[in-house]
Order: structure tokens, then C-alpha cells, then sequence
């Protein structure tokens, strides 16, 4: 059967409804899947939050008896393994769909290709490929940690109008109005992890949580590059290290700080200020913290597949300059900070090449253009 109009619609519908649970779906991708009969939806459901059950058990569930002879729509190719959860293809088989539409192979050696073919050997119809680009935007972050064994890195900056990004010795400086920021809250709420170098958390003592009513669960684990283990004990991190997780990549030789932030403490505060850190419940990993090409796959072994990258100058030059950016979410404000500012390290004018504009809009009277890496 070829794709139909009916088709891409439903697809829409389903990866609309993947989206909901990103970044709350543990290792596992957060997938849609509709069970529709007869031009009617009669079941749906998004992968559970901590990854299990699947989504396609669900709504399969909630169709019951009027899945057979159904069509479903699954923003990405069945399992067929059986790990924790018996595989999904199995269910779609037992409970008599007719034909399963697919957006995005799986790419999991377990699994890309087979799901399919365990259909196809059952007598169901399958057609893949719907939507594929917007089904593939929806699992980035599952698709970049299996294919590229590392998290997918959105940069965000938020940038004035004489392009600073925040003003010396002040911390935290507001150059985006409400609306905005309650975007980016939306953003850190579908992202696993979110990360800063050690400048910007001592000079702005960030919580780096979701705070929009409703979403607080949903807050990313917070990463600090943080070599000598500088991070204030008296820091809103670590005070919060038991709520959200919190981890300081420090160096494998604890090296000095440089440019990026104080006076390395000596050996013996080290010893005790890791103790203390650990006592608050705040995790220490020791990878060279400004090699991005390693930390990432270390974060990608946790289970991290969307890492969202927000301060400041240096951090973001060094995961530019790594080309280990995949998207990049350019915030531009009217307000000018004026004498003092720090220098955005990225300006609308200066977008690394490689990367495609995906979109404008406007958040009150900022403006967003987000790019993405062209594979």
C-alpha cells in the first residue's frame, strides 16, 4: 500500500505524542504509537516514564479487541528482543494489527531491521520511512547515542542586543524576558542532562532546575566541569545534590583551574573539600574535563542521550570548536548590558558552517533561530 495523506497525518500525531515524555524515559527512547481503526484512533500512548512499558503494549491495551485488523503508527521500528520487557513486535503480532507504519528504523544492532522483518514474516503489511526527518528530530538524542555513542548537544545563548552574553563580576544577569525563559525551562525539562563550566557556577550560583510549576520532576542531572573540584560548598548545587543529581567532571591530576575560574586549592583541601562534596550527595567522575570527545561517551555508558550545554563563553567555545554541537539555540534580546559585558562566542552573523536554520520565533520581544548540524 503507498503512503497516504491519512498516513502522515496519523505520524504527526504520533511523533507529537513522543514528545512528551523526552528526557524522562531513563535510556530508552521516548516513542508514539497510535493504534487507529477504521480512520479512528482507538488507542495511544507515549513509552513510560522511566523507560518501561513501551508505548506500543500500551496502546495496544487501551485498543484491546479493535486492534485487530488495525493499522498502528510507531514513530520508531518495533523491538524485537527480548531484554526487560518482551519485544513489541511480539504484541503487535498477538493482538492482530494488520499493518504497522513506522517513521524511524531502529538502529540498536539488537533490533534494526528485525522488528520489521518479524512483522512481515506474521503477514502484517509495514511501511517505513513516514516523516522520517521529523521522526528522526524527535529521537535525536536515542539515535545520536546509538549511532555516535554520545549525547546530542544543543548549545543555548542568550544574547544582548550589543552581543553579551552576561557582564564581569555580576552574576547572573537577565537578558531574556519571562517568555523566553519559560522556554528554556520547557527545553531543560525534555533534556537528560544539563551542563556548565565551573566560571559560571561560581560566578552565578545557578540551580540549573526546572521551576515551572508541574515540571520540577523533571529537571536534567546537572554537570559541572569543574577540574580542581572548585565548586562552593555553600552553592546551590550542592545544597540541592540529594533532589537533582549533581556531577563535577574533575580532572584525573585535579589540574589548576587556568582561566576558568580562581586559585586551585592545595592538596590537602582537595582531599577534604571531595570528601564534603560527597557527603552532600554531588558525584565526582575524573575525565579530563575539556576533552569533550571523551566525556561525552562516558556520560553516553549513564544513560545521558540529550545534553544541553547553557554557560558560559568558554564552555561553549570549547564544544563548538570540538564540532560536538548538533543544534543551537541563539537567543537574541534588545536589552544592552554595555560596559563590563562578556562577549557572546557566537553571534547570528558567525554560525559555523555545516549547520542549516530550522526555524525563527519569538518569545515576547526576543527573537530565537535555531540551527542544526546537517548530517
Amino acid at each position: 500500500m503507498s503512503i497516504s495523506p491519512h498516513d502522515e497525518r496519523f505520524m504527526a500525531a504520533a511523533i507529537r505524542l513522543s514528545r512528551a515524555h523526552l528526557g524522562r524515559t531513563a535510556s530508552n527512547p521516548s516513542v508514539g504509537c497510535l493504534i487507529v481503526k477504521d480512520g479512528v484512533i482507538v488507542g495511544q500512548a507515549v513509552t513510560a516514564i522511566g523507560g518501561r512499558p513501551h508505548a506500543e503494549p500500551q496502546a495496544l491495551a487501551e485498543a484491546g479487541e479493535r486492534a485487530r485488523g488495525a493499522t498502528a503508527y510507531v514513530t520508531l521500528e518495533p523491538c524485537s528482543h527480548h531484554g526487560k520487557t518482551p519485544p513489541c513486535a511480539e504484541a503487535l503480532i498477538a493482538y492482530g494489527v494488520a499493518r504497522v507504519v513506522i517513521s524511524v528504523t531502529d538502529p540498536d544492532p539488537r533490533v534494526s531491521g528485525r522488528g520489521i522483518s518479524m512483522l512481515r514474516d506474521a503477514g502484517i503489511e509495514v511501511d517505513a520511512g513516514v516523516l522520517e526527518a521529523d521522526g528522526r528530530r524527535a529521537l535525536a538524542g536515542y539515535l545520536t547515542r546509538q549511532t555516535k555513542n554520545r549525547p546530542y548537544v544543543t548549545l543555548k545563548l542568550a544574547v544582548s542586543a550589543d552581543g553579551m552574553i552576561g557582564r564581569q563580576g555580576e552574576g547572573q544577569v537577565a537578558i531574556t524576558g519571562p517568555e523566553a525563559r519559560a522556554e528554556v525551562q520547557a527545553l531543560r525539562a525534555e533534556t537528560d542532562a544539563i551542563l556548565v563550566g565551573i566560571g559560571t557556577a561560581i560566578s552565578d550560583d545557578p540551580l540549573l532546575t526546572v521551576r515551572t510549576p508541574g515540571l520540577e520532576a523533571y529537571s536534567p542531572v546537572r554537570i559541572v566541569l569543574d577540574p580542581a573540584l572548585a565548586l562552593p560548598l555553600t552553592s546551590k548545587l550542592v545544597a540541592t545534590a540529594r533532589e537533582v543529581p549533581v556531577i563535577l567532571v574533575a580532572s584525573e591530576d585535579v589540574s589548576p583551574l587556568g582561566s576558568e575560574g580562581g586559585t586551585p586549592p592545595t592538596v590537602s583541601d582537595i582531599d577534604s573539600r571531595r570528601t564534603a562534596l560527597e557527603a552532600a550527595g554531588v558525584e565526582i567522575v575524573y575525565c579530563n574535563p575539556y576533552h569533550p570527545e571523551v566525556l561525552l561517551p562516558a556520560l553516553a555508558t549513564r544513560g545521558i542521550s540529550s545534553l544541553l550545554v547553557e554557560g558560559g563563553a568558554k564552555t561553549a567555545k570549547l564544544f563548538l570548536q570540538a564540532g560536538l554541537v548538533d543544534r543551537i539555540q541563539l537567543y537574541q534580546a534588545p536589552v544592552v548590558i554595555g560596559e563590563g559585558g562578556i562577549e557572546s562566542p557566537l553571534q547570528a552573523t558567525d554560525i559555523p558552517s555545516g549547520f542549516a536554520h530550522r526555524g525563527t520565533h519569538m518569545f515576547g520581544a526576543d527573537r530565537l533561530d535555531e540551527y542544526e548540524r546537517e548530517n
